[in-house]
């Protein structure tokens, strides 16, 4: 079987896919994923007895040997969903012409930027979009199987944590324009070095200079110029502080949020958002460049954004119990958090805390990096701090800082000692799981 063939019998199937047979809502097309600790070969006869159309499952497997026509083999399930993907994204067509693609990838930020980008577009567009932040190689091909003939415009969001993921995901997605948020030291148990994060994030540019597309760069960052230097002939849209004449207001305790004015069309404009952290900056500032390029003007662009809430733990203010919690507990890296402390640093407020968690996935470089945040912890005001995870309780010399090996150590405390009248900074990478530390 072809993947024209298998393209057919997916739009047979409504468009649909499932790869988890414990969602099966019925005539779906179901992929047989494998991994290190699951095979969806096991589960393909359940899939197709609850109502999957058919099933995409592995030569060999017990699954292809049934010899149920339903049953669809191909060598690989995986490599099968994302040629399907690239296939169905090539012919897709809207009033007849190719969809226009905007691909983001970035140390930092990429899914608020991403958020932003699809709220902004969204005014004027029909978008397919990333949903949360499924980036990685199931989730693009998944996202790129949502397009349809009323898609206007699709907004693919990637991630990496190895060189070549980042090639692999364009190869897949074919976009036409790019934006890297930043680069900074994260994942470095996988690239090796901060090169190493350059170089992959940098397979961005190297695919939309081979398309002729274009790349919207902050012009702020001297590593993104640098990069898009470096591919003679190049095209790019600038963006940045700089550029867009961005001034941040300071935030407070009664207005924590990210503030700023703006200069465009000869006017100064100014934007209220819904963002903590003044780090946010380049990614509103990125949003109302690419809307811009497409049409948004920037009023409309300023009022989108003005509306957006963010979710998921990402730059969230939350109060209860009577503190006052700025969440920013789904990922962190050194960039990150030196950011979100700087940001801490300069909110007023009369008592303040700190809740952190490890940066993982820093190989050689961890303690180091640890050090650095205990060094800036001073610089924040913060008169409660408590620390999670191995990393942090390896280099705490202050005995000042209460530190717990997990979050549900952590989480035990807190539910025996009140903290109230408090404005806590919660952050840390997604595996020490600080939100337990919100419950208790």
């Amino acid at each position: 079987m072809t993947i024209a063939d298998l393209h057919r019998i997916f739009l047979e199937c409504g468009n649909r896919i499932s790869t988890d047979s414990r969602n099966i809502a019925g005539g779906e097309l179901f992929f047989a994923l494998k991994g290190e600790n699951f095979d969806g070969n096991l589960f393909a006869a359940k899939a197709l007895e609850d109502g999957a159309a058919y099933a995409v499952v592995s030569e060999g497997s017990d699954a292809a040997a049934s010899e149920n026509p339903r049953m669809l083999p191909f060598p690989d399930t995986l490599a099968a969903l994302q040629q399907l993907a690239c296939y169905h994204r090539e012919h897709t067509l809207n009033e007849g012409r190719r969809i226009k693609m905007l691909a983001l990838t970035g140390t930092n930020g990429k899914t608020t930027t991403k958020e932003l980008v699809k709220t902004v577009l969204g005014t004027k567009y029909n978008l397919t979009a990333t949903a949360g932040n499924l980036n990685n190689n199931i989730g693009v091909p998944l996202t790129l199987l949502q397009m349809s003939g009323d898609t206007q415009f699709a907004v693919v969001e990637m991630g990496a944590s190895h060189p070549g993921d980042i090639k692999e995901l364009v190869d897949i997605a074919h976009p036409d324009f790019g934006l890297i948020t930043n680069v900074g030291r994260a994942h470095l148990l996988g690239f090796g070095s901060f090169q190493g994060v350059k170089n992959t994030k940098g397979e961005m540019y190297d695919y939309i200079l081979g398309v002729q597309g274009k790349c919207f760069v902050n012009e702020d960052s001297a590593d993104l110029k640098e990069m898009a230097l470096q591919r003679a002939g190049l095209q790019t849209i600038g963006y940045g502080r700089s550029i867009q004449k961005a001034e941040i207001l300071p935030p407070s305790a009664e207005k924590p949020f990210l503030r700023m004015t703006i200069q465009a069309d000869g006017r100064t404009y100014g934007i209220n958002t819904q963002l903590v952290g003044s780090y946010n900056a380049d990614n509103v500032l990125a949003a109302i460049a690419v809307g811009r390029e497409f049409g948004v003007d920037t009023e409309a662009a300023i009022k989108a954004i003005e509306a957006y809430t963010p979710t998921n733990k990402r730059s969230q203010m939350l109060q209860a119990d009577g503190n006052t919690y700025i969440v920013d507990a789904y990922n962190a890296n050194p960039s990150s958090m030196a950011a979100a402390l700087d940001n801490f640093g300069m909110v007023e407020a009369e008592h303040k805390a700190l809740f952190l968690g490890d940066m993982l996935e820093l190989g050689a470089e961890s303690a180091a990096e640890h050090e650095k945040v205990l060094q800036k912890i001073a610089q924040t005001g913060a008169e409660l701090v408590i620390l999670v995870g191995r990393e942090f309780a390896a280099v705490n010399k202050d005995s000042r800082y209460l530190c717990f090996t997990t979050s549900d150590e952590a989480a035990q405390y807190m539910a025996q000692h009140e903290v109230k009248g408090f404005t806590i900074l919660v952050k840390g990478s997604r595996g020490t799981k600080m939100e337990k530390l919100l419950s208790a």
